[in-house]
């Protein structure tokens, strides 16, 4: 399954543990053990880089991501934010269906009824799974 592009999606992950490397004593992420037991309706923080028009360097934000299934390598989750760097749309929005791996995660929230509802229910934008 292919991975965001900044090019051909228009947005795209950064890496969480490229993060802490740079700067461990003030950039912290969960551990890899945990970062590997997320269950569907869990949460994971990851960070976006988002194609702003008229910014030839994006902008990036930290949002939530709503676990819908585990994968050999990560997950499958559902975007649980608005983007405030962009005007809502149709391809990457609050809903948006993405793949993502352990090392895009920056934070974790255990799941509550409404977001394992959520993770059951079919995304508002899925993921292309066949490209």
């Amino acid at each position: 399954m292919r991975t965001p592009d900044y090019v051909r999606d228009g947005w795209c992950l950064e890496d969480g543990e490229e993060y802490h490397r740079a700067a461990p004593a003030t950039f912290h992420i969960p551990d890899l053990a945990l970062r590997r037991l997320l269950q569907p309706g869990d949460l994971a923080k990851l960070i976006f880089k988002i194609a702003v028009e008229g910014d030839e360097h994006g902008a990036v934000e930290r949002m939530w991501v709503i676990v819908r299934e585990r994968t050999p390598t990560g997950y499958i989750g559902m975007l649980d934010n608005q983007p405030n760097s962009i005007a809502e749309n149709d391809q990457f929005w609050l809903g948006t269906e993405l793949p993502f791996e352990y090392r895009h995660i920056i934070a974790v929230a255990h799941a509550d009824e409404a977001s394992v509802a959520l993770a059951k229910a079919p995304a508002p934008i899925p993921w292309d799974r066949a490209s």
